[in-house]
């Protein structure tokens, strides 16, 4: 394998592509065929897309991406589905702010870097509809390389079953890649997705993982592949489901509360928040997972 891996960079980046196709394609679908329930006699959701870019210090070309973003949807309120390949060098506080390897040997020697991924954030209209979180990504540099990334449910309004099924897609999923990883990967989101400042987990969990690197390229790709595909069979029934529901004021008050939580942890623990910043990435497309509207009592 190429030290520069220039052909399973362009294949990582061109999934991270088609994942984001699909998941716009069927969100957009939801807006569609939302027929009955609440708010189903306003136009449907749209998603607004523009290219982000990333310049360095010097001004050269360091990448981008696409942001892709619907607000005032019939079933999102808001949701951004991004996609972005970057690279360049990292300085001394973005290695610092890496989201798995630090210290890597002859990081400091020759701080290039590259990485693709794909990152997604809904916010439903409906109280009752989980809010949503996916992200998966590849990184290199000269010295190691590695996927991570995962996907979460936040619901301020807790189903068992929702709950229950949105764990038995990501076990299915990962089943095939050895029994021994969902429960793995649960517990690895469990312990990510925790406020210790609330001593409460975010949400519900889900799978989350980091520094994955097997020796073996391909291997992690398929893995990383598959946490992406179980995201829609996991999450658009649940929306199906829950989008016809009627709701009160009070639920209304508990979904915005939940966001409120929501913002606190991107804001003052999420690995991506932080290296999207440091690394001088668009502001706007790093910080899209934040809620439209959010309350603190």
């Amino acid at each position: 394998m190429s030290s520069e891996m220039k052909t399973e960079k362009a294949q990582a980046a061109a999934w991270f592509r088609t994942l984001r196709d699909q998941i716009v394609a069927a969100f957009e679908g939801l807006e569609d065929s939302h027929a009955d329930g609440p708010l189903s006699d306003q136009t449907p959701g749209r998603f607004e897309v523009s290219e982000t870019t990333r310049n360095s210090d010097d001004g050269s070309d360091a990448g981008g991406g696409l942001m892709s973003v619907m607000r005032g949807g019939r079933v999102f309120e808001k949701v951004g589905v991004n996609v972005s390949e970057v690279y360049g060098t990292l300085g001394e506080r973005a290695q610092n702010a890496m989201a798995a390897r630090k210290g890597i040997p002859g990081m400091k020697d020759d701080p290039r870097f590259w990485a693709s991924g794909i990152s997604l954030v809904a916010h439903m209209q409906n109280p009752h509809a989980p809010a949503v979180h996916m992200n998966t990504r590849m990184f290199w540099t000269p010295h190691a390389w590695w996927f991570g990334g995962g996907s979460d449910l936040n619901p301020c309004i807790e189903y068992d079953e929702d709950t229950a099924h949105f764990h038995g897609q990501q076990k299915k999923h990962l089943d095939p890649h050895g029994g021994l990883l969902y429960p793995k990967l649960k517990a690895w989101a469990d312990e990510y997705f925790y406020i210790p400042h609330r001593n409460r987990a975010r949400g519900v969990g889900g799978i989350f993982m980091d520094d994955r690197n097997s020796g073996e390229w391909e291997r992690d790709f398929a893995l990383t592949q598959d946490i992406g595909r179980a995201f829609l069979p996991a999450f658009v029934p649940l929306v199906e489901k829950r989008r016809v529901q009627d709701w009160s004021d009070a639920d209304k008050e508990a979904q915005l509360v939940h966001r409120g939580l929501y913002a606190e942890y991107n804001l003052v623990y999420d690995r991506g928040t932080k290296f999207g910043l440091e690394t001088g990435h668009d502001a706007n497309a790093v910080l899209m997972s934040l809620p439209p509207l959010a309350k603190w009592i």
